[in-house]
Formats: structure tokens, C-alpha cells, sequence
């Protein structure tokens, strides 16, 4: 029994919506997101967050549209990610030397867990991806928009939380920390000057 007309246009959205949005996100800094936690820590809860974050935030653009971006006014998105980014940064940059260890230990995977959900929640908030899916999601099915972008996200995660606890485990665990806490710094200082912009 073949699809019907239904079913191949949700496929279609949903197809479409899965390229558009992997092909935006490969690279972005909610990958790198991913791919320095993943490092340090325990991947599952850091993939678990990101799940949670990148769902809540798709349903939120599918469910309310263009109004989601002004649900917090520009400045206070771009204000909370360069605090939350410049704390992760110095609390990577404060850590010393540790024992070696399989991509890491948290001190829980439930604090590791809110804690990629929090950073990938408020980096994400507003950026092109959800905006993408607003768009998307007003000109074709919202729910195969909604899995289609959602799929993309998974994937482009995962594909990051491999890279991290592969290719970045062959680094020793302190120069990762340095390295990761620059990182989570010049994010939240390019998020500081985009708040500044913003109020200018």
C-alpha cells in the first residue's frame, strides 16, 4: 500500500526541512557546542540535553511563528549567552591537571544534562536555524518541518559528541580544558558586543 498525496508531501517537507537545516548547523557553534562537552564529559547526557533543547526550541518556533523572536528582546538573548558562556569558559580555564579519563566525568550526568540544555537553549534562542524553521514551518507542514529540522539537529549533534569524544580524547584532558574554556570565552565575548550592538 503506497503513500498518499499526504504522505508524500509531509516526506517532501520533512526531506527538505532535514537538508536545509543539517546543512546550516554543520559547523555552528551549537555543534562546537557539543563537541567540546562531549570531550569532557559524558556524551549521553550531553546529547540528551542538546535533544531537549533543539525540541522545545522547534516547537516553539513551529507552535508561535514570527512571534517567537519576540518573546526577549534581542539585546537580553545575546546579554544571557555571553554570561553563560563566559562562566563555562572560566570554569574550564580554572580547572587543573586530572587524571586521564574516557570522555569524562561530570560530577552528574543530570547537571551535565541541564547544562548543555541551558548553553544550546539560549545560544539558539532567535538564531538562523529557528528563525529557518519559523519560516519553513509557515509555508509548508508544520509537523514534518518540525521533524524534518529536529532529525537535523539530532544528527548534526551526535555527529559533534563523536567528534568530541574521539578526536578530541587524543588531546591531553588539561590542554582540552584551556582549549575549551577560550572557546566558551570568545563566544560569550562575540555575544557581548553583539548585546552592546543591539543597545547602540
Amino acid at each position: 500500500m503506497g503513500l498518499g498525496v499526504g504522505g508524500v508531501d509531509f516526506l517532501i517537507a520533512s526531506g527538505t526541512s532535514f537538508l536545509l537545516i543539517f546543512a546550516a548547523e554543520i559547523g555552528d557553534k551549537s555543534q562546537l557546542v557539543c563537541m567540546v562537552l562531549a570531550a569532557r564529559h559524558r556524551a549521553l547526557p550531553v546529547l540528551a540535553g542538546s535533544v531537549l533543547a533543539f525540541g522545545v526550541l522547534n516547537t516553539l518556533a513551529v507552535v508561535f511563528g514570527a512571534a517567537i523572536a519576540n518573546w526577549i528582546p534581542e539585546a537580553m538573548v545575546y546579554a544571557l549567552v555571553a554570561i553563560l558562556f563566559l562562566i563555562f569558559g572560566v570554569q574550564a580555564l580554572r580547572v587543573e591537571a586530572e587524571p586521564d579519563q574516557e570522555c569524562a566525568t561530570p560530577s552528574t550526568g543530570q547537571s551535565i544534562f541541564w547544562a548543555t540544555f541551558a548553553l544550546i537553549f539560549v545560544a539558539e534562542f532567535g538564531d538562523k536555524t529557528q528563525l529557518a524553521v519559523v519560516g519553513l514551518s509557515s509555508a509548508s507542514i508544520p509537523l514534518a518541518v518540525w521533524t524534518g529540522a529536529t532529525c537535523a539537529l539530532v544528527v548534526t549533534s551526535a555527529l559533534g559528541i563523536w567528534a568530541g569524544c574521539t578526536l578530541l580524547r587524543r588531546i591531553p584532558i588539561i590542554l582540552l580544558h584551556r582549549i575549551s574554556g577560550c572557546f566558551f570565552i570568545t563566544l560569550a565575548l562575540f555575544a557581548g558586543l553583539q548585546t552592546w550592538r543591539v543597545l547602540g
